[in-house]
Order: C-alpha cells, then sequence, then structure tokens
C-alpha cells in the first residue's frame, strides 16, 4: 500500500481538532455484539445445545449474510438477534442497549423500535392495503396518522411502488409483495434490518429486484443488514458472510467482489409477456 505526503502549503485551513477524539468519531459504532451466547433446549431429559459460545460483532452499515445448514445455529442465532428468543448465558447489546435479560414486553417493545424484519412469508396483512400494512408498525409505536401516512408513502416510494399504495395482496405479484414488507420495516427508522430468507418464494429475476432494494438502502442509506440466506449466491451480494455449524461460527469472511444486482439487472433481457391464447 502506497503513501501520499502533502506539504504544509497544501494543508487547508480547518478548525482544530482533537487527535484523540477524531480517529475516534471514524470508528463505526456496533450494533450487534454477541458476546459468548449459549442457548440451549431442553426436550425431556435431552439438553439440545443449539449455540456454544458464539460471539460476533456487527457495525452500522454493514451487510452481513448468515449461512449454515439446518441445525447449525443460524435460525437460533436470528432469534436472538431479532429479540425474539434471549440466550441461556452470555450478553447480548443491540444497539447500545443489553437485552440479554429483557422481559418478553421489554423484548416486544424494542423490536418495534430497533428491527425492521422481513420474512420469506411476506407476512402481509391480506385485507389491507399496501399503505396500510407499511404503516402498521407505526400504529404499534403510537405514531400520530399524519405522520404515519407520510413516512408509509415514502418508504412505498423508495422500493419502487409508488401508485400502488391502495393495493391489496392478492392485486401484488410476489416481488411487490416483498417490496411492501421491506417499507414496512423502514418506516420505523431501526437500527437494524433482519430479513429472513427474503428471496425464498421468489423467482430468479425477483430475486435480483429484491436484493438490489437491499443494496441501495444499504449503499446510500447506510441501513445495517442481516440476511439470513441457505442460497451461497444471495450471500455473494452481502460485503461479509458469517458461516454456522454446529452451534458455533465456523467462518467470518468478507466478500472480495459483491455482486452487483443494479447491474446484473441491466444486463437482464427485457421481460416479455405472453401472448394469450385464442
Amino acid at each position: 500500500m502506497s503513501t501520499n505526503f502533502i506539504t504544509e502549503s497544501a494543508i487547508p485551513i480547518v478548525p482544530t481538532l482533537d487527535a484523540a477524539v477524531f480517529p475516534q468519531a471514524l470508528e463505526p459504532r456496533p450494533v450487534i455484539e454477541l458476546d459468548h451466547i449459549h442457548k440451549t433446549y431442553t426436550m425431556g431429559d435431552v439438553e439440545v445445545h443449539a449455540l456454544r459460545g458464539i460471539s460476533l460483532t456487527i457495525c452500522e452499515g454493514e451487510f452481513v449474510a448468515i449461512m449454515g445448514a439446518s441445525g447449525s445455529g443460524k435460525s437460533t442465532t436470528m432469534n436472538i438477534i431479532g429479540c425474539l428468543d434471549r440466550p441461556t448465558r452470555g450478553k447480548y447489546v443491540l444497539d447500545g442497549e443489553d437485552v440479554s435479560e429483557m422481559s418478553k414486553d421489554e423484548r416486544a417493545d424494542i423490536r418495534c423500535r430497533k428491527i425492521g424484519f422481513v420474512f420469506q412469508g411476506f407476512n402481509l396483512l391480506s385485507r389491507t392495503s399496501a399503505l396500510e400494512n407499511v404503516e402498521l408498525p407505526m400504529l404499534y409505536a403510537g405514531v400520530n396518522g399524519a405522520t404515519r401516512h407520510e413516512r408509509a408513502m415514502n418508504a412505498l416510494a423508495s422500493v419502487g411502488l409508488t401508485g400502488r399504495e391502495q393495493n391489496h395482496s392478492n392485486q401484488l405479484s410476489g416481488g411487490q409483495q416483498q417490496r411492501v414488507a421491506v417499507a414496512r420495516a423502514l418506516v420505523n427508522d431501526p437500527a437494524l434490518i433482519l430479513a429472513d430468507e427474503p428471496t425464498g418464494n421468489l423467482d430468479s429475476r425477483t430475486s435480483v429486484e429484491v436484493m438490489e432494494i437491499f443494496q441501495r438502502l444499504n449503499r446510500e442509506r447506510g441501513i445495517t443488514l442481516v440476511l439470513v440466506t441457505h442460497e451461497s449466491d444471495i450471500a455473494e451480494y452481502a460485503s461479509r458472510v458469517v458461516v454456522f455449524k454446529d452451534g458455533r461460527i465456523k467462518k467470518d469472511s468478507l466478500v472480495a467482489n459483491p455482486r452487483d444486482a443494479a447491474e446484473e439487472l441491466r444486463n437482464l433481457p427485457a421481460v416479455v409477456e405472453d401472448d394469450d391464447e385464442d
């Protein structure tokens, strides 16, 4: 790595900064801190060790994919990260708050404030519009009606659904339903978006479209994303991959050249609708 030198005359005049403070301001802030997390389930007389002391830090603005075979511990980790469950032992700090010993109600509150969820099955309310589905987390958070409407409209626009706000789920394609789910995850300005197999029910092209939204949100808005997937090609859109095996982290590595979903979409052939048969 080369080092560039500049002369004093080339240095612009800027306000003096404390040298001890300035480097710290550049350090990424941890959003997820798992410290020696254990999770044990009791099934009759048998103890099942789902997690065996994992430690993992994910910082603000990272896009991380979690992978692993069935029984590897990735789903248990997702449940703990999402505050849907708590560890048997160990410490979990989410966006500066220790959630390890929180009660069920306290975990529900922090889920509403700190986490946006995107699921494989979309989990939309079928008899309500896209707009109403996106407004739902804000309703639970006590946001007033005018603010709910404005934020929901903006969220739907950010995922390319302007003009579809009043459509119900049965009037939307699978990809559009997942876009609604992403918009819903965004509206409370969460510290983290947790996506569980978000492309599992989608075709190849639509999967790329959803990954383009995730990458754009991550790059342009700095949103922290954790994607749980069993598909290695989907994991390649992330910037970091964590692989689980037997309740432990087997591998944690950066993706050298993440796939660019926007570029792939530009190179895909145009969609041609089949003509109706007589």
